[in-house]
Formats: structure tokens, C-alpha cells, sequence
């Protein structure tokens, strides 16, 4: 889907008669896929070193990662405003003329889960609508329910020119994927189909009768068993439960997340935020701790984070549960060290 969009951003521009513009802004410790451009478009070393990534005309800009952040002085909305800066410096250093999207998710997902400050995607939309660049957002991840809303876009206040969806619309017991086009995107689109002909465009198993069919299934039980109002309430309970459980422990820095999406990111001093030495792998030690109990958490990548992201249908029993054996792993891996 992200390939189908970066192909629609450069069609839409060929149209309008833009030739130069062209490049496509991401962020770092963003996750758009792991192909030669969406590989490009992703913001993390593992999916770059050792496979001559990114490609142009793909760029990056500052992770809206307040906890990470390099002033420590800034409130929530100035490093917002800060990140909105930084955005419009690269896209008046590259030309207006020669940038023609951004990419980012909602909320930052194998970067970190790391959830935007405030004012963040006001400030950022606001630089895009200046300059006249598109907004793709990736809601892959946050797309059909994650959030507690039925997109993250709605969550966060995004008004997106496209929106890149998979995940959640299968809960992967099927591959699909999909592009949702704004009308003012469309309206090119079919213009281009007047001047050029039929958009060449399209994969084998595109639509393929399964997979949709069981799109379809899966929707229609997000609809009938109200898991959307699940995931934000009962994500709510699970974040609340544990904060209280590890969020007071001395290398717990942050216990972050939204909806049904969680994370601890782990530190070796909490009050200077100094971070472990990768070496070390802390995040996976409590990872595979954790799993020993049968509990589920991802070792994220670019620091010691452990993230989760349980079924939709998670009820507060089962939370308590996974709080209660992460308080364990936690509590026995630090003990060693």
C-alpha cells in the first residue's frame, strides 16, 4: 500500500504538471515497510544498514519523540513547534517546488509507540497546508480500531490526502492492504485517466476474493462486539495498571501509549535519562523473560522498549494479568543487573 501511494504521490504531481515535485518527507523512527522505497521511507537503522537504504527522493525529519528529546527544557507543545520548524527548514532548504508529501502514522508504532505531543500534528499540518504537500498517513497499525476511534486519523485530529490501511482491517488472518484517496486526490486521478488512459497500476493478488472476504468478516466483528470502544477503554485500564505497577521503578523512564498500544522504555538513570549501551539488551532480556510467563511483549528496535499492542478483545482480567507478569520480568531482570 505505501508503494501504491508513493507511485500515486508522483502520478498526481506528473498530472498537475509538476515534474519536480517530487520528494516524500518521513520521519525518523517512523515504520512504512521494509521494500527498496518503503524500506526508504522507514526511519530505522535496522531496516537501512547493510541494504544501501534510503533511496531518493526520500528525506527524513525530527521523530516526534518527546521523551528522547535533546532540550529537556521544552514543554510538550514547543518541542511540537520545534518538530513543525525543523519540518519547514527542510522543505524551504529542498524548494517547495520539489517536495511534494510527508509520511507518518499517528502514533510512531515500531519506532517506539511512542504517541505525538501536543499540538504536534496541528503544528506539522499547518507547514504541509503552506506549502502545498500532501499527508499521507500510515494507519496500518492504528487504522480500525486501535485507538479507541475507528482511525487514528480521527484520534488525533489528521484531515490525510491518503491513508495507507492493512493490519487492522484483516487482523492479519489475511494479507490486504489498501489506499483511502481524498476527493481532492481523486479528482487528479481521474483527470490523469482522461490524458493518459487506464492507471498502470495493479498487483496479482490484488483483491483477491479471500482475503477481502475475510476483511469483510473481520469488520463486520469489530462493528458487532464494539471492539473499538473495547480498545479504548479497556487500553485506558491496562496503561493506568501499568503505570502504577512499574512505572515507580528505578529504570522505568517512561509508561507510555494510547488506546491499545503500550510501552516501558527502559533507562539506566532515571532522573538524568541515561540510556542503556545496546550491548547490553535490556529491552530484549525482559522481552524474553516475559514470553518464559507466556505473556507476549515486543523488544522494539533503537533502544530498550518493550511494546504492546494485545487483541482488540483484551479484557481488564487478562490485562491484569499481563501487568502482573511484567511487573515479574521486570522486577527479576533487573534484579541481575
Amino acid at each position: 500500500a505505501n508503494e501504491t501511494n508513493i507511485k500515486l504521490i508522483w502520478y498526481y504531481n506528473n498530472v498537475l504538471g509538476r515534474p519536480e515535485k517530487k520528494k516524500i518527507i518521513s520521519r525518523w523512527r517512523g515504520y512504512h515497510g521494509s521494500g527498496i522505497m518503503t524500506g526508504s521511507l522507514t526511519g530505522l537503522d535496522l531496516f537501512h544498514n547493510a541494504f544501501d537504504l534510503p533511496r531518493a527522493p526520500v528525506l527524513h525529519t525530527e521523530a516526534p519523540y518527546y521523551f528522547r528529546r535533546a532540550d529537556r527544557s521544552l514543554s510538550e507543545e514547543q518541542f511540537s513547534q520545534y518538530c513543525a520548524d525543523k519540518l519547514e527548514e527542510m522543505i524551504l532548504a529542498e524548494g517547495p517546488d520539489t517536495v511534494a508529501a510527508f509520511i507518518g502514522e499517528p502514533i510512531l508504532g515500531t519506532g517506539g509507540i511512542v504517541p505525538p505531543p501536543a499540538l504536534y500534528w496541528e503544528k506539522i499540518q499547518a507547514v504541509l497546508k503552506k506549502y502545498d504537500v500532501l499527508l499521507v498517513a500510515d494507519e496500518v497499525v492504528t487504522g480500525f480500531g486501535r485507538l479507541g476511534t475507528m482511525f487514528g486519523s480521527d484520534h488525533y485530529g489528521i484531515k490525510p490526502d491518503l491513508i495507507t490501511i492493512a493490519k487492522g482491517l484483516t487482523s492479519a488472518y489475511a494479507p490486504l492492504s489498501g489506499v483511502t484517496v481524498a476527493d481532492k486526490v481523486w479528482q487528479v486521478l481521474v483527470q490523469g485517466s482522461d490524458k493518459l488512459g487506464s492507471l498502470g497500476h495493479g498487483w496479482t493478488y490484488s483483491a483477491h476474493p479471500i482475503c477481502v472476504a475475510a476483511g469483510v468478516a473481520n469488520l463486520e466483528l469489530i462493528d458487532e462486539l464494539d471492539l473499538v470502544t473495547n480498545a479504548g477503554e479497556t487500553g485506558a485500564y491496562f496503561r493506568a495498571e501499568l503505570a502504577k505497577a512499574v512505572g515507580g521503578h528505578k529504570n522505568v523512564g517512561e509508561v507510555r501509549g494510547d488506546g491499545m498500544l503500550a510501552a516501558l522504555e527502559f533507562v539506566a538513570d532515571k532522573d538524568d535519562r541515561v540510556f542503556f549501551d545496546a550491548s547490553q539488551k535490556i529491552g530484549p532480556q525482559v522481552a524474553t523473560t516475559l514470553a518464559a510467563s507466556g505473556v507476549i511483549g515486543r523488544a522494539m528496535p533503537q533502544g530498550d522498549i518493550l511494546g504492546f499492542a494485545p487483541p482488540l478483545c483484551l479484557t481488564r482480567e487478562e490485562a491484569d494479568i499481563v501487568v502482573s507478569k511484567t511487573a515479574d520480568a521486570v522486577k527479576s531482570v533487573f534484579a541481575t543487573i
